[in-house]
């Protein structure tokens, strides 16, 4: 692990989230807001931007320079022209939703299951 071999004799804490870099509401990503917010972090290390957010990491780099936090990315982002910028992140918008939409399919599906199941066994 990266912060093993460069932050030798620091606590570490790994957080992780499965889910997209557009779901400003999963779990990790709320997890380190609110140890930003308590002041119980001093750096923020991670592998690529866009797997901390997709858009808007700005204003979460001036939050946390605001609460004296340093944000390391240890892979910076490759120099894109405009196009290249607007063409990845529409990509992943369409990523995203079409990933809510085989979401809300799937949960449509398990509740007509549960409610056949619960049908069958209750004649």
């Amino acid at each position: 692990m990266w912060a093993e071999a460069h932050r030798a004799g620091y606590q570490t804490m790994k957080l992780t989230d499965v889910g997209s870099g557009l779901d400003p509401n999963r779990k990790g990503l709320q997890k380190l807001l609110a140890l930003v917010q308590d002041y119980r972090m001093s750096e923020i290390v991670v592998a690529f931007s866009d797997r901390l957010t997709r858009f808007g990491l700005g204003y979460l780099s001036t939050r946390f320079f605001g609460y004296g936090l340093q944000l390391t990315v240890l892979e910076p982002a490759e120099e894109k022209t405009p196009e290249q910028e607007l063409t990845k992140d529409l990509l992943a918008l369409i990523a995203s939703l079409a990933g809510q939409l085989y979401g809300l399919r799937s949960r449509k599906r398990r509740e007509l299951l549960a409610c056949a199941e619960h049908g069958l066994s209750n004649p």
